[in-house]
């Protein structure tokens, strides 16, 4: 059965951010974020070079790329949740994710490498927000490309859904190529 791009980019849907903040919501986006490293492991684990490196769809990126991506935008995202909690309304720095995977820290660097340092991260990450008072989730920082406030509880709602996203990305590549 042949798949439309729609469904090869966002095999889980686009990102539905939600409109408010509560703690059955918290506790499902946290959940999400201890999990990916080891939804992660199981999906490269029996993978060769080759495999990991092939494109996902024309002009799209590989798993290894995606796998470089994930541990790159998560540490970006961790720097931010430190900066909204530090500062009032920090003003973020937007990047280029094409351009990051462009360097060669991407390329020739083990995919290994990227999954041990979403393990870190995520630890990391998580003790920060399980300790957070019920007022810090309303923090903000600003978006100059969106042009305006993000609060904490979004953000973190918006990279539980990219992690989520992009494993399944993955899942399904594999299930296509009959990598399963």
């Amino acid at each position: 059965m042949a798949h439309t791009d729609a469904e090869n980019r966002f095999p889980n849907g686009p990102h539905d951010a939600p409109d408010a903040y509560n703690e059955a919501l918290k506790a499902k986006w946290l959940g999400a974020l201890e999990m990916l490293p080891s939804w992660l492991d199981a999906l490269i684990e029996n993978l060769d070079e080759a495999q990991l490196k092939t494109p996902m769809r024309p002009g799209g990126w590989s798993i290894h790329q995606v796998m470089h991506h994930l541990s790159d935008t998560h540490m970006v995202a961790y720097e931010r949740c430190k900066l909204m909690l530090t500062e009032e309304i920090p003003i973020i720095k937007p990047y280029d994710h094409d351009a990051w995977n462009e360097l060669p820290d991407v390329s020739g660097t083990p995919v290994n490498i990227a999954i041990t340092l979403l393990h870190a991260l995520h630890r990391r990450w998580l003790a920060l927000l399980r300790g957070l008072s019920a007022a810090a989730w309303d923090r903000t920082f600003f978006h100059p490309e969106k042009n305006e406030e993000v609060a904490l509880w979004q953000h973190v709602a918006y990279y539980a859904w990219h992690g989520r996203h992009h494993m399944e990305q993955m899942r399904a590549f594999r299930l296509r190529q009959g990598w399963a």
